[in-house]
């Protein structure tokens, strides 16, 4: 009878005796529990971010959008207009609501020209900033009343991240030929276009683009959130009613942003699922390559098997040898590809971090170390069933009769 220990080191001997096959068995697996932690890690964090953006601050929103297929702010042929948000204020359940502009804006420092968007609010209803769940880093929001002033997105306060030069509070910015008072800087988002955004009032926006603005490039509405699905269809029939159109021709769409992050979720779950399914194939894979290796170690071992039963050695008993080998071959497999799979998930992170990105950060779960290994070590022993199964079954004068 084979005990655990004569297992182990009998096992372990062969393993190294054919290293390079050993090798390739457990490259072949572990690349694909690589893979698979590092796409299940940043999708938890995206998941993560998104359930933390869409938390108390979003429950009671909704955002009205005009339909086409520009960007905000680029194309003002179908727009929001104060008729539009004079609609929204009058139904019922209505709190809050309020239009902002946006526009693509050329922001100058020292002959430097770059380009980024523009975004006018209402300094009286900042609502868009409880969506966006930002605070200020430095100074202060924008107030009722300020004029040539605005607040900047996080990245202008370090070096090269937009310009060479980082701007501090109270200096001077050119956006559009025109120079602005520095009041404020926001949080940084994580998303480096978010955070090289400028904002400023409404009535600044309109004086700058004075001859393109023909709309608000959307608009946001605080309501009751205990009546969230009724106001939303009340609000599409106030606007459909301000604007004249008939139901099913609108060229706008309102949206809770509740079921605004389960799109993005289901989108996500999309996108990783394809991902996982690839992955999923290469383990596949692995796992015939698997079964291969140990068919292999079976044919060059018959007559060992032959010898090892000859002295007392039951069918279970060589069943569990070449069992707990595809098995161990998938341990290690598995504890090698969440290791390389969290260290490239880390570094990953830190160098989207360095670039802006920091929303993009990969979420560790105990139960995601355990399940990929486990998950391995399974793929392992269901790989190796058959030959181990094969091998339990061999006559012990036919195998010291094989050559």
């Amino acid at each position: 009878m084979l005990i655990g220990k004569e297992i182990l080191k009998y096992s372990l001997s062969r393993m190294v005796h054919k290293k390079f096959r050993t090798f390739l068995t457990i490259l072949s697996i572990f690349i694909g529990i690589a893979v698979i932690f590092v796409f299940v890690s940043f999708g938890l964090g995206l998941y993560d971010y998104i359930n933390e953006f869409a938390g108390e601050s979003t429950a009671d929103k909704l955002s009205i959008m005009p339909k086409g297929n520009a960007a905000p702010g680029m194309d003002d042929t179908v727009a929001i207009t104060d008729d539009d948000i004079e609609a929204v204020e009058q139904t019922n359940g209505f709190y809050q609501a309020t239009g902002l502009y946006a526009k693509p804006a050329e922001v100058t420092q020292d002959k430097i020209k770059k380009y980024t968007f523009l975004i006018g609010y209402d300094p009286d209803k900042p609502i868009v900033f409880e969506l966006m769940n930002i605070g200020i880093a430095e100074g202060r929001e924008l107030k009722k009343g300020d004029k040539g002033k605005a607040v900047l997105g996080y990245s202008y306060l370090v070096e090269d991240k937009v310009f060479p030069k980082a701007y501090s509070l109270n200096q001077k910015i050119e956006i559009q030929g025109r120079e602005f008072q520095i009041v404020g800087f926001y949080e940084s988002v994580g998303s480096p276009p978010d955070d090289a955004q400028i904002y400023t009032t409404l009535e600044d926006m309109e004086e700058l683009y004075k001859d393109e603005i023909k709309g608000y490039a959307w608009a946001v509405a605080k309501v009751d959130r205990e009546n969230l699905n009724t106001i939303l269809e009340n609000v599409e029939k106030s606007l459909r009613k301000s604007r004249d159109l008939e139901k099913g021709k609108e060229d706008f769409f309102v949206q809770s942003w509740q079921d605004m992050m389960e799109t993005y979720t289901l989108v996500l779950d999309s996108i990783i699922g394809f991902v996982i399914l690839i992955a999923l194939i290469s383990v596949l894979v692995s796992a015939i390559n698997t079964a291969n290796t140990m068919i292999t170690s079976v044919l060059e071992r018959i007559r060992e098997i032959g010898v090892m039963k000859a002295v007392g050695a039951r069918n279970s008993d060589i069943f569990n040898l070449f069992l707990f080998e595809s098995s161990l071959l998938g341990l290690i497999a598995g504890i090698m590809g969440v290791g390389v799979g969290w260290l490239v998930s880390f570094l990953a992170g830190r160098i989207l971090e360095s670039l802006g990105w920091g929303f993009l950060q990969p979420y560790y779960s105990w139960w995601l170390f355990v399940s990929l290994i486990a998950f391995a070590t399974l793929t392992g022993a269901i790989s190796g069933a058959i030959p181990a199964w094969r091998a339990s079954k061999i006559r012990p004068v036919d195998a010291l009769r094989y050559e």
